[in-house]
Order: C-alpha cells, then structure tokens, then sequence
C-alpha cells in the first residue's frame, strides 16, 4: 500500500533534526571543556534534550504519514524507543566530548550514534499495533541504517575539525549539525521507505492520537527544550568567557607578582632573593665543571651628596640610569641585582682568568664616571667596587657575597672610583666598621666628644674675627679618630642628629663665656644636610641662644652649597628665619657643588667660603686664581663677606689680600684647638666687636624682624 506524507510536517522534522543536532554539538564541546562535576551535568542534559529531538524527529515523521485509519501505539514501547535515543545521545555525546578525540572516536561514535538511531526508529515502528505486521525490504533497512552511521561519522569529524581550530567555526557547526540532522530524518524515512503496509490493515490495541496537533504540539515542546538548553549553553559560554578572561587577568597578575617579587621595582634588576638564587645555581654549575666566575660589589660615591642635594626623585633617575649603563657593560649571561640604595652587584658568567674580572670592573668604573644631566645640572658619578672570586674567595653564596663587600670597603679606604680584589687580610674590616658603630652610638653619652677652634682672622688688620667650631672623638682605647672616619658614619646612621645639636649647645655655651669675659667673638658651626632638613631645627637654635642668653649675632650657621639647593623653595624659608632671628649664614665649600649660581641671589647668605682645593692651587694654576677672582668680586657685589679655607703659606695669603678677600682660616695662623688653649691666643688678636661687620649689620636692619610664630607655619 503506498503511504503519502505531510509535506509540512517532513519539513518540520527535519528542522528539528538539525536544530537537535546544532545543540548537540554545542553541549559536547561544552562537556569537553567543562570539568567535574559540571561535566557531568552537561553530559546528562545534553544527552535528555538531544534524545528527545531524535525521538521527536522521529515521531513527528511517523504523525506525518497520510493512513487510511487512525495509527495506535503501544506506550512501553514507545517509551523504550525513547530511552534508547537519551541512551544513544549519552554514549555519542561523551565519546564526542573526549579530550583525545581522533579517528578511532569518530569511527565509534558514527557506529554508536547511527546505530542507536536506527535501533530507535524500528523499536518506535514495532510500538505501532497494526496488524497485519509490517514488512521490511532488507535492503533499503540496510541502507538507512549505513545512511545514519555515514552521516553521523560525517558529522562528528566536522565536530573534530571545529574543536581542532582547522576550520570556521560558524561552518563547521553549521555542517555537523545539517549531516547529523540528515542521519536522524535519512534513517527514518529511508527505514519508513522500507516499511510495506497491507492494504487491509487495522490496528486494534494501543493509543490513538491527533496526528496534526500532536506534532505540533511536540515540535513546540522540543524546540522549547532545545531553546532552552541552547540559551543555557550560551548563558555559559559568556559565564566562561568571563572566567576565561579572569583567569587571564589572574595569571598576568601572578606573573607580574613573580616578576616584583624576583625585581627590584625601580630600575627593573634582579632582587636580592634572585641574585642568591642565580649565585646559587651558578655554584653548582661551577662545582660541576664551568669553572670560575667573580662577584662584584658596586657601590657609588656622591650618592649620598646628590640624592641630599637634588632630592629623592633626582636620585631615583640617577640610581636608573645606573642600572641602564650597568646592562651596557655588562656580559651577555651576567646577572645585575640591586641590593638597594646605591648597592649593586654582578654575577659574571664563566671567567677565562681572574684577570677578566678587573677588566669587567674598569670598564664599568670608566662607563659610570662619564656626566650625567639631573635637572639643569650635570653631575659626574664616582664608583667603587669589591671584587672576589670563586672558587678562592669562598665556595657558597654568603662567604662569596661578604668577602665582595669587605673588598668594597677596602676599595672605598682608598679613595673611592677604584676597584680592590679581596685579600684575606680584609677579613675583619666589616667587623671593625661595626665595632666602631656601636661605639660612636655611646660616644655622646660617655661624653667622649670635644669641640676645637679655628681662628678666622681679617685679612687687612691680621685680626680674629670668629672662630669655627670642630668636633673631635676622643676614642677611650683607640684614640683620636678623625671626623672624615667618623662623621661619614654619623651621617650614614643618622647619629648626625643628636651629636649636631650637641655641638650647637655646646657652641652656644662657649661663645657665651667668652662673650661674658670680653671677647665678642662668633662662633661658625656646620650644619649637615640632615640636620638642616630635620623638623624642629629653627625651634631648637631658637632654644639654644636662648638657654645660653647668646646674642644671635654671635653664632653663625655653615652649610653646603647641596643643603641649599635641595627644595629650594624649603631653603628659602628657613634661610629667611634664620636671617629674622639675626643668625649669620653663610655657605661652606663654595665652587665644588653647583655651577649655576643664581641662588645667590634669591637666598639670604651674608658668608661665601672658597674651598681650600681653589687656595692651594692658586700658585701653580692661574685658572684656580680666576676662579677665587671671580668668588670674591660676585660676593661682594651681592654684600657677601669671603672667607678663604686652608691657608697654609704667606705668598697664599698675600694673593688672596690682592684679591680683596676679607677673612682667612689655616694652619698659616693656627690648628684647631680646644677653647682653653685657644684663648690666650684670641685675646692676643682678637677684633673687639668684630668692626668690619658694619655694612653686614645695616643691611640686616633692612630685613623685617623675627617673628617666633612663624615657625608653625616654616619650621621643618
């Protein structure tokens, strides 16, 4: 009997066909990537909503049949048909969703996926109770079912392809999912075209259902349950695009915190913790046969000066552009660490011979010492560097690090922008460095420290003028120990500090019980920079005039050329107390710092004191006359007094009395002195009043007074 069909429903099994087999794909990708027990979740839906398609695919194809009698059905085996479709959709699914999904994959999940489908369409035709039973050509059965495993092996390679990346991944889903579709509806009506029904059939027993309403009815169902799986897989794509961009962004984030925790954040070098890892496999690689290496330790000179002078920024782009020269210098294979501050270290990789390490050393000494531009101003940076060697300096990372640090040190003693090899003898110069330390941290207490005196003397009437005050440690077992040992110590520790305003007070105390027997002499003392920039500094000389009832006439202040420059705008505001108060001021070393000289001008100094490098060479070099020429002259024009250090021979201080410089201190006079020995020699000469002062005092008087409650606002 020839059976027609609805053309609309055919055409709406189909799309749900294709529409299940689009899902399908989508799920097992989705079961691929997904990990336990998500995983599973998807597997098990996945499998419920494309089972149900195949079987409405294939239900809705058997409502589509035009039968002269209502068709009945046998529910248990329509359910089983059901069942073994979810079955089918399962096993495809998970064979599918595999990590390794090859040929063999493809193979057995067409064979499992064409298989199932047909076994689910013959068992839905045996739930048909007609009778007579309907016949099969064997042939056209075999064809259906080869048309189903063909199609859907097709389809799962093009799945394979999709998730390979080998092709479009619109197309290839597209693709899989119209052979798929073609697997599931070819089967059906391949196996309907082989099914033979009598032309005097009946059917008895079963349940006889609407075949129009009930198809649409459950394309309407289906493609709900499709939609809605769909919407979920979607809904989850973008939930795992996001978790995928997050752990993108997790995983640049831990690789930007390994890379700080192995870098040092401000010039980009090693860490100390990765230098002694790459210290540590270099060892081993050495032990093993590489041979010999050297570990350097730089430090830089006037660091310290220039960091004080520019400011911390200018530091920071001075420590970098460092760290770039460093790389410039260096090997390929050696590794460059900061340590911190201005302390660097360098790994090289396997030495020819000891030697090499020198040349490394010089080079980079060399490659430093060339100017650098800070600001407006350039700025000539000085090294020096430790050096010691594996295997005879030591065969672990701290004895090769400490030993390369105690060379440093010796490097330094002599003079700085040099380097020094490690010599056992060096053993205990850290120690000692430590030793003295501790002890200059007690000397203020002890009352180990004393002040001398070095006269100033006017260079016309040969009279003192003021005197400056010079500390001095008495050591109780070492002795003497000169400031250039210990004040860079005090400096480094910040012991500068209290031992500054103890020489202040103790200044303050001498001038007043030379004041008060007749001698009206002022006293210079040094400010360092850290003092000049601690807070309270303004309040504290205020206190110690006060504590002593000492005219501030008599106490003058010496500070560097750097001090000033750091902020300036800070500078000018305590300079403008101090000068309120009737403080003198006045600016040490002058000529060695900056060459720009504007700030003269806009800082109220009343003292210039040429360095005594520019006095020792004025006999030999008739530049360093220029330049003490040209001090005195720009001084004098701005009102200043000139003071000239370290004169130490007649034919000096005849040059300098040619010049019109105004006051002199050296050893041409007299070495620094206690204030007992000192003064029989002052009341000897010294100037009553200090008379040459007159034109300094009345361009005071023009200078609005002191107010003490400024200091809230200017006192650092």
């Amino acid at each position: 009997m020839h059976v027609p069909y609805n053309s609309w429903l055919v055409a709406l099994s189909i799309a749900v066909a294709v529409s299940v087999s689009y899902t399908a794909f989508r799920l097992a990708a989705r079961v691929a990537e997904a990990i336990r027990p998500m995983r599973s979740y998807w597997l098990i839906g996945g499998a419920s909503a494309m089972g149900i398609g195949i079987w409405s695919t294939h239900f809705i194809g058997m409502l589509a049949i035009s039968m002269p009698m209502v068709l009945r059905y046998d529910i248990p085996m329509t359910v089983a048909s059901l069942l073994i479709a979810i079955i089918t959709s399962w096993m495809a699914i998970r064979i599918a969703g595999t990590e390794r999904f090859g040929r063999g994959a493809v193979a057995l999940g067409g064979l499992v996926m064409g298989g199932g489908i047909a076994a689910m369409h013959f068992l839905g035709m045996a739930a048909i109770d007609i009778t007579p039973a309907i016949r099969y050509q064997p042939a056209l059965v075999a064809a259906s079912i080869i048309v189903g495993i063909g199609a859907s092996s097709g389809a799962l390679w093009l799945t394979f392809q999709l998730r390979g990346g080998r092709t479009a991944r619109p197309l290839a889903r597209l693709g899989a999912a119209v052979l798929m579709g073609l697997a599931i509806s070819g089967t059906h009506y391949i196996g309907m075209a082989a099914a033979s029904f009598a032309a005097h059939s009946r059917c008895y027993g079963g349940v006889a259902l609407d075949n129009a309403w009930l198809a649409v009815t459950i394309a309407l169902v289906t493609a709900s349950l499709l939609g809605f799986t769909l919407m979920t897989d979607m809904y989850s794509s973008e939930l795992a695009a996001r978790a995928q961009a997050h752990a993108a962004r997790l995983q640049q984030i831990n690789a930007q915190l390994r890379y700080q925790a192995t870098h040092d954040g401000l010039t980009g070098l090693l860490n100390r913790a990765a230098f002694l890892k790459r210290l540590a496999a270099a060892l081993r690689a050495a032990r093993a046969g590489a041979g010999r290496f050297a570990v350097l330790a730089l430090d830089l000179d006037r660091f310290k000066l220039i960091n004080d002078s520019l400011g911390h920024g200018a530091g920071d782009r001075l420590l970098c552009e460092v760290a770039r020269r460093l790389c410039a210098m260096t090997r390929p294979g050696d590794a460059i660490a900061r340590m911190g501050g201005d302390e660097f270290l360098v790994l090289t990789r396997p030495l020819a011979s000891a030697e090499d390490a020198g040349a490394i050393a010089t080079q980079i000494i060399q490659g430093l010492s060339k100017p650098l531009r800070l600001d407006s101003l350039e700025v000539l940076v000085a090294s020096s560097i430790g050096i010691s060697h594996y295997p005879s300096d030591g065969d672990t990372p701290e004895a090769l690090l400490a030993h390369a640090d105690e060379a440093l040190y010796g490097a330094k003693r002599q003079g700085g922008r040099t380097f020094q090899c490690f010599v056992a003898q060096m053993n205990g110069f850290p120690h000692e460095r430590l030793q003295l330390e501790s002890d200059l941290n007690h000397a203020l207490a002890r009352g180990q420290f004393e002040l001398y005196y070095q006269p100033r003397v006017d260079v016309v009437s040969a009279r003192v003028t003021s005197v400056e005050a010079l500390l001095r440690w008495r050591h109780p077992s070492r002795g003497p120990i000169s400031p250039r040992t210990f004040i860079p110590i005090a400096e480094e520790t910040g012991l500068i500090v209290p031992i500054g305003a103890w020489v202040l007070n103790e200044a303050c105390r001498q001038a007043r019980r030379w004041h008060s027997s007749g001698l009206s002499l002022r006293i210079a003392v040094n400010l360092s920079a850290l003092q000049f920039r601690q807070p309270g500094l303004l309040r504290m000389i205020a206190a110690a005039l006060a504590a002593e009832g000492l005219p501030p006439r008599l106490l003058e202040l010496e500070i560097t050329e750097s001090v000033v420059m750091t902020d300036a705008a800070s500078s000018v505001a305590i300079l403008e107390q101090l000068s309120r108060m009737g403080v003198i001021v006045s600016v040490d070393d002058f000529g060695t710092g900056y060459s720009n000289m504007s700030y003269l001008q806009r800082f109220p100094i009343d003292r210039l004191k040429i360095d005594a490098s520019f006095i020792s060479a004025m006999n030999d070099d008739p530049q360093s006359t220029l330049i003490v020429q040209a001090i005195i002259s720009l001084a004098h024009n701005l009102r200043m007094k000139v003071i000239a250090e370290g004169v130490e021979t007649p034919a000096q201080l005849r040059r300098l009395a040619s010049l019109g410089c105004d006051q002199y201190q050296g050893f041409l006079f007299g070495q620094p002195m206690p204030a007992e020995a000192l003064e029989p020699q002052l009341r000897a000469h010294a100037s009553l009043g200090d008379a040459g002062d007159t034109a300094l005092t009345s361009a005071r008087l023009a200078r609005p007074a002191w107010d003490p409650g400024l200091l809230a606002s200017n006192d650092r």
